[in-house]
């Protein structure tokens, strides 16, 4: 078990068994065939993509978001200032989401795109792990405590620089239904920063309004796996909030103190809208 963080309660057998409408066997072959051509264009061009100007970056990876998600069969609703290239005032902001899926990093980026981090199991991942590598993904080894320090001066730096952070504090993904608590410790590169957090919500559901956890990715189960129920699924509709930003704490705070305030206004903030 890892010492950094743990390890959520869901789990397949029990938090996946909800009914779902489902697109027929060539639908979903059709489906595979363009994700998969999406995700290898995303690999190819990320080395010139990444040689462009910041603004023209970040409106590319936008576009290739919402593209692959489309391959998906995913609906995608953005709200909230977050979700406009100028909101939640620009520049080094720490954004944290609850997290249910692997689908949950395009989400943000097709919203507001910047670094991620992901635990390093992520750099294995076939196709999307040399992807979000080549985004710049920050990796973090959950099982080796020590180097957690050396995590957090990195996001810090990065966000001094004035670029977007994206962090999942809880360190799990879970149901939808369930939810764990956010983890203060990324928090402290925000107060080091001296960065706002904006907090979001992700909540899937199908097209009739019923929530749903087929994109949940919980537990043992695979990536191929869940990738095959998410682009079976018929009317899959993902809603991502982007919550009014939190300022950073005031000067005079503990270090300690500061990012458990910042983490629990946060995820007061995000539980507020689930």
């Amino acid at each position: 078990m890892s010492v950094w963080l743990p390890t959520a309660t869901c789990r397949p057998e029990t938090c996946l068994a909800d009914p779902a409408p489902e697109v027929s066997h060539p639908r979903r072959a059709l489906r595979l065939t363009a994700c998969l051509a999406a995700a290898v264009a995303g690999v190819v061009l990320s080395p010139p993509v990444r040689l462009l100007p910041y603004g023209g970056r970040e409106r590319l990876i936008r576009l290739w978001a919402r593209v692959l998600l489309r391959t998906l069969g995913v609906t995608v609703h953005l709200a909230g200032p977050g979700a406009r290239p100028s909101g939640a005032g620009g520049g080094g902001v720490l954004v944290v989401a609850n997290h249910v899926s692997w689908l949950d990093i395009p989400l943000l980026a097709a919203g507001r795109p910047g670094r991620s981090l992901a635990k390093t199991e992520v750099r294995r991942w076939p196709v999307l792990g040399p992807l979000v590598a080549w985004g710049g993904t920050v990796f973090l080894d959950r099982d080796r405590l020590r180097t957690l320090p050396d995590t957090v001066a990195e996001v810090a730096e990065e966000l001094r620089s004035g670029h977007p952070v994206i962090v999942f504090p809880e360190g799990s993904t879970w149901c939808g239904r369930e939810s764990g608590r956010f983890r203060p410790a990324l928090f402290q590169a925000a107060v080091e920063a001296g960065a706002f957090v904006q907090p979001v919500t992700i909540r899937y559901r199908l097209a009739d309004g019923r929530p749903t956890s087929v994109p949940a990715f919980v537990g043992d189960d695979g990536l191929l796996t869940s990738l095959a129920r998410v682009v079976a699924a018929r009317g899959l509709v993902a809603d991502v909030t982007f919550l009014p930003p939190i300022p950073p704490p005031a000067p005079r705070a503990t270090r300690s103190g500061a990012r458990r305030e910042l983490a629990r206004a946060a995820q007061a903030a995000v539980e507020g809208i689930r």
